[in-house]
């Protein structure tokens, strides 16, 4: 997400602010705190950490969401890979940047799906309590997928590059060409390490690289060998 950054932050009136969401001050807790739509206190406060427990509770409840403690304490876990805010139209987007096998035609939607359905809750419940407490804000999800061939949606991702801030035509296609470049990178070095596992012949290679798992990668790798999708 460093070049979507990067280059919204060039422009002449930047709007948005990025934030990586990786680690522990960019949890839920600090969402809702920089939107300004719960005050959240340090461990052992107590008071208002509890009053948001209740509000997710009651936010479950009025939509009938199973959940249990242990559900809540997963919700209040997420987080997502990346954050964009935009103070002026007070817009928080969720940034979700994975990696897919692109064997199937519907991969890219199957993927969407699952990314759409992890976060809806959370995002559901943040413009619940958005509207509830009149604040202004809305949040969505941008998700950014490509395949381990290369593949991608070549409109859906220049156009969600548009909507988070990056406006130059080319910059957008620049960022989609380092995208699919850095992803077919990555999965050369995965099946070069994998294949110095595999003619290692060590004992951990045989233990943990079984025939089923073998073939399967071997069957990556020959799928890796043909054009990407673009």
């Amino acid at each position: 997400m460093f070049s979507i950054r990067k280059s919204s932050t060039e422009l002449s009136n930047p709007r948005w602010h990025f934030s990586s969401a990786a680690h522990a001050e960019w949890g839920f807790y600090k969402i809702l705190e920089y939107m300004g739509i719960h005050e959240i206190l340090p461990p052992g406060s107590g008071k208002n950490r509890a009053k948001l427990w209740k509000d997710i509770e009651e936010y479950l409840t009025a939509y009938a969401i199973d959940f249990d403690d242990a559900d809540i304490d997963t919700f209040i876990a997420l987080r997502p890979e990346g954050l964009a805010f935009d103070m002026e139209e007070k817009l928080c987007v969720l940034l979700e940047y994975t990696r897919a096998m692109d064997t199937n035609e519907d991969w890219a939607e199957k993927k969407e799906q699952q990314e759409n359905d992890r976060y809806s809750s959370l995002l559901g419940f943040i413009n619940h309590l958005s509207h509830q407490e009149k604040s202004g804000w809305k949040a969505s999800q941008n998700n950014f997928t490509t395949g381990v061939r290369g593949s991608l949606r070549t409109n859906q991702f220049l156009t969600r590059l548009e909507s988070l801030g990056v406006e130059n035509k080319n910059t957008r296609g620049a960022i989609r060409n380092r995208t699919v470049q850095k992803t077919l990178s990555m999965s050369d070095m995965i099946l070069k390490f994998f294949f110095i596992a595999l003619s290692s012949k060590t004992d951990w290679t045989l233990q943990n690289l079984p025939t089923e798992i073998v073939n399967k990668n071997m069957e990556r790798f020959n799928l890796h060998l043909q054009p990407p999708r673009l």
